[in-house]
């Protein structure tokens, strides 16, 4: 055994194994608590099952179902994430063995006995989804494929581990199952990029690239497979399926499931925030015999409400997050919106250049659905759809458990009541919606800027007056931070100082917006940085304390990010140059976006954190891959 242990070291100081993929612990907790698809009612069923039988249709009473990947023929394995690795608990050099490259490209299943027919299997996901406001109807994994769940004996986090772009599933629709190269690099760098940024993501393990597989999208492109992993795949697309085809018992538990063993318990769940005033409360009603009961007895809220409360606060913090480091997600539907609160499925995808509240990534999305400015608004609009699949278990408030509402609901005339007392506490938690967001963002803006607690008049005078300043004058959000972040405050006490400083904000190319002159520029951030100059010294002290501020400062705003300019390159560069160390370098800066240098080439290296080409900016893709 020795020989498959390595140790890694913890951040407490303790040591623990990191192991082989064979070794690492492996669950199958979500197919063992919740319905498979009828028709594969056994992995062995599935198993024995031609590949090539199991394709699109509709999948009803089922949250999933099993299904192999396809086999590839001379898969090649591109790249690694390390701090994937760590994170798993897989010991170094795992990735170089042909045991690895096999189960990341699909080939070899773990946990499974072939011969006996029988131990953990895969499966793909059954979800729906509201796209672009409409009901889509059945989607699911229609090109990911789980493999098992792993759970790092010293974090003690359970993940995940799936293969996407690994073949067709019942959820693959008119599409082929398969996965890009060019798309599944992005995800595959972005994905870990969000990570480093302590943004709440999905994950990914490793890249392969697959030689013999020619994929139609626009044009015939090359495949390719990414190993990603999570806490959770589950999506408020998940609930909407159940919703929309009235399977109640099934939202139950799927509800139950969530809170169990992907959130550590009910009693884990946040309760109902302390500063509400407890009005149109009441407990269940004496004299009310509890199996003859009516309809919802009560406000009090009951355990389902406190799980929507915390599926409610995880995607506002996350969202917070990318506002605060201009995150533009491109596709937020709610089959791409995470019950745990991550980025996920991620499409066209960008950080932002200029800063342009309007911009959207995706250059299908005429009506700027999915802009920047609107992430927020979006995201509760889909935690309303979710707020209404689990409307009936939190409109009944204590009668949840009751034998005839388990069983048959409530009766008619008291439909219009439990509706009318779910919609209050969805209005409820969309106070908290907006409270823990603005919380987060505040948060992060404040450690960006280099302050150490928020001051009511920050937001309209700093936070708001800097991103008017940025949006009229184009200046690059990260950027502008960054540079931030090199500045001493003591240089900037005149008038003349600030302005010259103001300088380093603009692009290579000078000023630029409508109606800017370099005067006038000039000014406008000379008066911003005044402001922030003086808030300085209200946190740090006289001196300003340059040196720990701006070390503080250089820890939270990044020096590279992958934006779109910087991946389109790295994409010609792997599939049209062949340049496969290219692929690491970026991988390696992503994964460390704090740093200086990276000990590669330091032009290459600047030229990458340095201004965006001029007509690369807001670059937008499609949703293809």
């Amino acid at each position: 055994m020795a020989s498959h242990l390595s140790i890694s070291h913890a951040s407490n100081g303790t040591s623990y194994p990191r192991s082989t993929l064979e070794d690492l612990p492996k669950s199958w907790t979500f197919t063992a608590s919740l319905p498979p698809d009828a028709i594969f009612a056994t992995p062995a069923d599935s198993h024995k099952t031609p590949r090539e039988d199991i394709g699109p249709r509709q999948v009803k009473g089922a949250l999933y179902t099993w299904v192999r990947p396809e086999e590839q023929e001379e898969p090649d394995l591109l790249s690694v994430s390390r701090t994937a690795l760590k994170d798993l608990g897989i010991k170094e050099g795992e990735e170089s063995t042909e045991d690895f490259k096999q189960v990341v490209a699909g080939n070899k299943l773990l946990g499974w006995d072939n011969e006996k027919g029988e131990g953990g299997y895969p499966w793909a996901q059954c979800y729906g989804g509201w796209q672009f406001g409409s009901w889509a109807g059945q989607l699911g994994d229609g090109r990911a494929i789980s493999l098992f769940e792993t759970t790092n004996p010293n974090t003690k986090k359970r993940y995940e581990l799936q293969l996407k772009g690994a073949g067709l599933t019942p959820y693959s629709r008119f599409a082929d199952g398969k996965a890009v190269l060019r798309s599944s690099i992005r995800e595959f760098v972005v994905s870990e990029s969000l990570n480093a940024l302590r943004i709440p993501t999905t994950r990914a393990l490793s890249l392969t690239f697959l030689p013999h597989q020619k994929v139609r999208r626009e044009t015939q492109e090359p495949g390719a497979i990414v190993a990603r992993f999570a806490e959770s795949w589950l999506r408020i697309g998940t609930f909407d399926i159940l919703r929309a085809r009235g399977e109640r018992a099934m939202i139950r538990q799927l509800g139950t499931y969530i809170a169990e063993n992907v959130f550590g318990g009910w009693e884990s769940l946040p309760e109902r925030n302390p500063a509400d005033d407890g009005k149109n409360q009441e407990p269940l009603g004496t004299g009310v015999a509890k199996d003859t009961i009516q309809g919802p007895v009560g406000l009090e809220e009951n355990r389902f409400t406190r799980l929507y409360r915390e599926v409610v606060r995880r995607n506002a913090t996350t969202v917070a997050a990318w506002q605060a480091y201009a995150f533009t997600n491109g596709v937020l539907n709610t089959d791409n919106t995470s019950i745990y609160g991550l980025s996920i499925d991620f499409g066209p995808f960008a950080f932002l250049d200029n800063f342009d509240p309007r911009y959207t990534p995706n250059h299908d999305d005429h009506m700027l659905r999915y802009s920047y400015r609107n992430q927020p608004t979006i995201i509760w609009w889909n935690l309303v759809r979710l707020g209404e699949s689990l409307g009936e278990l939190m409109g009944i408030g204590d009668g949840v458990d009751l034998e005839e509402f388990v069983e048959k609901g409530v009766r008619q005339e008291a439909a219009e009541e439990l509706v009318s007392r779910a919609e209050s506490l969805i209005t409820r938690v969309g106070e908290e919606f907006k409270a823990t967001f603005l919380v987060e963002y505040k948060r992060l803006m404040i450690a960006r800027l280099g302050l150490k607690v928020f001051k009511e008049y920050d937001f309209e005078e700093l936070f708001s007056e800097l991103l008017d300043t940025m949006e009229a004058l184009e200046l690059d959000f990260n950027h502008f931070f960054r540079r931030l972040s090199h500045l001493s405050v003591q240089d900037l006490e005149t008038s003349d100082q600030r302005k010259e400083k103001a300088g380093v904000f603009f692009h290579g190319e000078g000023v630029t917006g409508i109606g800017n002159t370099e005067d006038s520029a000039r000014a406008r951030i000379a008066t911003w940085l005044e402001r922030w100059q003086a808030r300085v010294y209200e946190d740090w002290g006289p001196d300003g304390d340059d040196e720990n501020r701006q070390a503080a400062m250089k820890k939270v705003n990044p020096k590279f990010v992958p934006r779109s300019w910087i991946l389109d390159e790295l994409i010609n560069r792997v599939e049209k140059g062949g340049e496969r160390e290219i692929l690491d370098r970026v991988l390696n800066m992503a994964l460390h976006p704090f740093e200086e240098r990276w000990g590669w080439d330091e032009t290459e290296e600047e030229r990458f954190c340095g201004d965006v080409p001029k007509h690369d900016r807001a670059m937008q893709c499609s949703c293809s891959s």
